[in-house]
This record gives structure tokens, sequence and C-alpha cells, in this order.
């Protein structure tokens, strides 16, 4: 089994920026413990032949074909703009 330290919870917490008290260091202290070896017992497998994967579920492409399809007419998007001129969408100057 692991063997974690409460100042290393500490330092943990502390990069995490949480706040915690000696209770929950005690805790978390457990809690680490535990998934480390939880993690050490999969070191212990025979991984050999099996390819790496990025995902538990064998996915595909799951997005829809890409087709063209008819755009909104020029009248149709500057009803939408709060401000336009001529063909063009006015927008504030954010540049000096």
């Amino acid at each position: 089994m692991a063997n974690i330290s409460s100042d290393a919870v500490k330092k943990i917490a502390y990069v995490s920026r949480l706040e915690i008290n000696e209770e929950e260091v005690a805790h978390f202290t457990k809690e680490l413990e535990q998934m480390i070896s939880l993690a050490e017992t999969l070191d212990e497998l025979d991984a050999t032949g099996v390819e790496p994967m990025t995902h538990v579920f064998n996915q595909v492409n799951v997005m829809r074909d890409d087709t063209p399809q008819q755009g909104l007419s020029i009248e149709d998007i500057l009803k939408n703009a709060p401000d336009y001129e001529g063909r063009q969408i006015k927008v504030p100057t954010i540049l000096e």
C-alpha cells in the first residue's frame, strides 16, 4: 500500500489553493493512499499486445456530414444587426 504523508496532503492542498483542517488532512491522506494503491494494482496487469485507446467506447466520428447549405441573405443578416452601413455591420471602435 502507498504511503502518503500528511505533509504531502497539506502541500497538495496548498498548491491547489484549498483550505483544509487537520481532520480533512487525515481523511484525504487515507483517500489518496487508497487511490494510489488501486493504481499500483493496475501496474501488475500484463498489457502486452493491448493497443492504447483514447476512449473507453469505440467511437468513430459522430458529427454529421459537412454538406453545403444555402446561407441567409444579406438583408436577413442586417435585420439582426444593431447598426449597419451599406452591406457592412458597424461595431464599436476598440483600438485607438
